[in-house]
This record gives structure tokens, sequence and C-alpha cells, in this order.
């Protein structure tokens, strides 16, 4: 256990653009992207959607991984890396509602599991958390687009009622929410709302539109605080291993994108310090003798 004031990190934003068909989530978080990046070869869309990225070609040479199914949570997590790998900033996730309940996803799977149902949950639940900690743990912006269930409402327009798509429930997990810094609310008419905002920067505020100014806001948010250059930098300083494990707890975040230096540095004291009892140990044996 380690007590430690607070202290703002830099960070990468996890957030979920939820609406119903047709509401622009995937224009929306690619717009967003944008404005995280200034670069759309540095954005990647993971699209389970029949190649609906595709759709927004003229917008930039952003990249596109088909993702077909089975949708279960170890091919979304092949295919994070596949984009990590390639050196990617943003990427896109549409949809994560496929992991759940598409085909091959978890509600299939359990559907089609025999013995106990209750059981069943105990071996799929760990996989679920495994795309989700992947998510949580990448050193890209992840944007997550997610389904939601529709229903129609009577409206009046031009003193008539007529029928208007809404979003009701998202297609995920329930929880799913929690996990994220930021969930963005699409109606049918594309004015959007926030209904999770660790940022401050959306909640209680009048409906707008996407539009790549919104990923800058959201990149401006991110970039305050320690980063990960920072934490690498008093990795180098550290003069012992005590040091280095209160580094390596204060900023749990960057365990994971900093484990190579944490454990190079670990070796390098180590062995400077089983040189300097070496040293001592033969200086004392000579004064003996």
């Amino acid at each position: 256990m380690n007590l430690r004031k607070a202290e703002r990190h830099q960070a990468r934003i996890r957030m979920g653009l939820q609406g119903p068909s047709g509401s622009g989530k995937t224009m929306g978080a690619l717009l967003i992207a944008f404005g995280l990046t200034g670069d759309w070869s540095k954005v990647a869309v993971i699209d389970t959607e029949n190649n609906s990225a595709d759709l927004y070609a003229h917008l930039g040479n952003y990249y596109v991984l088909s993702l077909n199914a089975p949708f279960s949570p170890e091919r979304y997590i092949e295919a994070v890396g596949v984009c990590e790998a390639s050196g990617i900033e943003v990427i896109i996730i549409d949809s994560i509602s496929h992991e759940w309940e598409g085909s091959g996803g978890i509600l299939e799977t359990h559907s089609n599991m025999a013995g106990n149902s209750f059981t069943n949950w105990a071996k799929l639940t760990p996989r679920h958390n495994q795309f989700i900690n992947v998510m949580l743990s990448s050193k890209c912006h992840i944007i997550g687009t997610i389904r939601s269930k529709q229903d129609y409402v009577l409206t009046e327009k031009n003193g008539k009622m007529v029928p208007e798509k809404v979003g009701l429930k998202g297609v995920q997990r329930e929880g799913m929410d929690y996990e994220l810094t930021l969930v963005l609310e699409i109606d049918i008419k594309q004015n959007a709302s926030a209904t999770k905002d660790r940022t401050g920067l959306f909640m209680n505020k009048p409906e707008f539109r996407i539009s790549s100014v919104i990923g800058e806001k959201i990149l401006s948010w991110c970039s305050n605080g320690v980063d990960a250059t920072t934490v690498q930098k008093l990795i180098t300083k550290s003069k012992d291993v005590k040091t280095l494990r209160e580094i390596f707890n204060s900023y749990p975040e960057f365990q994971v994108l900093l484990n190579e230096d944490f454990q190079t540095k670990k070796k390098q004291l180590i062995g400077t310090k089983s040189e300097e009892t070496n040293f001592i140990r033969k200086t004392v044996k000579n004064e003996e003798s």
C-alpha cells in the first residue's frame, strides 16, 4: 500500500459513442479521432459493420481493419494489438456491441454452451473482462461505438403526429459505461450530449454537433498532467530499487506501457548493488589478510 498525494496525470481517452442506427456514430468517431491526432494516418477503425468505415474515406487516409464473425473477445484483442503494433494513435472500435451480442459474441457463446448457465458465466466473464482491460490499458486513444436498442415515439411535426426513432439502452454488458472516461449519447438528429463525463468538458452542457473540435478539446484535457515521458525520467534517475518500486506503485496507469523500462532499471540497480557488495567483501577480506 502506498499513500500519496493526488496528482493529475496525462491520459489516453477511453470513450464511447452511443446511439441508434443512423445517428452518425462512425462519422462522429472519425471526426473526434482526427481532432485527437491532426493526422488521418494515425487513425484506425476496427470495422465490424460490413465495411461501413470505408464510406467515409473522403475524409482522409485513415486505416481500416475489417473484423468479421466470430466476434469473440480474443479477436477484438488481436485486432487492437495489430493497430498498436502499426503505430496507430487512435483506435476506433466500430462497434463494441458485437463483442457482446454479435455472432460468436459473449451472449451467443453462452447460449450455445452445455451445462449450468451460472457456471458457464464464470468461464465467459474473464474473457469479456480481458477485452475491457485491453481497451483500458492500451497506449492508444480508444473510441468505441455502441449500438442503442431502438424504439419509436410519436412527436408532433407540422401539426401532425409522426413516429421518431429513439435510442434506448446500449447493447453491451451492464456497467460498460463505468469503465469509460467519457460517453456521448447521439440521437437520430445527430445531436450529442454527455451521459458520463469524467473530463468535465461536456456534462450538463447543451446538446452539440460532433466535429474535430470536440477531439481537440479532449486532447487538451488528456495532455494536462504527468505523462509517460515524465515517468521515464523518474525511472532513469532512480538510485535504488526501493525508489523504483515507489515510482512503479505511484503510476499504475503506466505500469504496462513502461514495464520494460522498469525491469531494465531494476536489473541495472540490482547489478550495481551486487558489484558494490562484492567490492566491500573483497576490501574487508584484503584488510583481514
